[in-house]
């Protein structure tokens, strides 16, 4: 089960990415711009939610487009959801407590290259992902 901790490491192989805190909540972008975060729900959350509503910790992470979001919730609604505060916005909710390390990893680079300057991320691809990304 990743936590925090697996977060801060994962991101800490990413370039230029800064750490701050929004609502006293770990936020982490790149040259500005945020690709993960953490998103407690709140009580209209919960209330959305009703039994369906996770207890443990959760993950936003931006998406590269509505169409992603969309599939990774349709592969896998025990790890990946949203909320009507999400609807139209390209990011999903992740259980923290239940994505793998792996799919993690794979969710949060791919939500860095999805707002890293275009250049960078290439950069960072060639060097670092398979030939097939």
């Amino acid at each position: 089960m990743p936590d925090w901790e697996d977060v801060r490491e994962i991101v800490a192989e990413l370039p230029e990415v800064s750490e701050s805190t929004t609502r006293g909540n770990l936020f982490w972008r790149v040259r500005g711009k945020g690709f993960v975060w953490e998103r407690p729900l709140g009580v209209k959350d919960r209330a959305e939610l009703g039994a369906a509503a996770p207890e443990g910790p959760i993950l936003g992470a931006r998406t590269e487009n509505l169409l992603v979001k969309d599939a990774l919730i349709a592969s896998e609604p025990e790890v990946y959801f949203t909320i009507s505060h999400f609807d139209g916005y390209s990011a999903v909710l992740v259980r923290l407590d239940v994505i793998g390390r792996d799919e993690l990893r794979e969710l949060i680079i791919e939500a860095w290259l999805a707002k890293a300057p275009p250049r960078l991320g290439r950069e960072y691809a060639a060097a670092h992902l398979p030939d097939d990304h």
